[in-house]
């Protein structure tokens, strides 16, 4: 049994419009995963795509629930703290695993690798 009926016309619209809002985003780092030619350019439009499309989905759905209910409905919170903190981390990741196995392959056509900071330097210090 479905329970749209019961919502107000205008979180409905709101809903559908961050449903496909979503989708569209999510979509369009698909898009980019395709198109971009270098790993480290494929590597940012999943990620970014991945963390607005999801966060846009999870707005409508705590809003619909929200509505449906007569209550705030926050389970959502925790799905978008852990989709926002777990995809940058592991973009960075795969990122610099590849930058260190492309360096060690001696390949030049990559960037550079981070400068490190000294034994017992603070931040900021010796990395000019």
């Amino acid at each position: 049994m479905s329970q749209a009926p019961d919502l107000p016309l205008w979180a409905a619209l709101l809903v559908s419009l961050l449903v496909v809002a979503g989708a569209g985003v999510a979509f369009l780092g698909s898009l980019g995963l395709v198109r971009l030619r270098s790993f480290y350019s494929r590597v940012h439009a999943p990620s970014l795509g991945a963390t607005l499309g999801a966060g846009c989905i999870l707005i409508a759905s705590m809003i619909c629930f929200s509505v449906l209910r007569s209550r705030p409905m926050v389970h959502e919170l925790l799905i978008s703290l852990f989709v926002t903190i777990t995809t940058p981390v592991t973009l960075m990741l795969l990122a610099r695993a590849a930058l260190y196995r492309d360096h060690a392959e001696g390949r030049t056509n990559v960037p550079p690798l981070p400068k490190r900071r000294p034994e017992g330097a603070g931040p900021g210090e010796g990395t000019t």
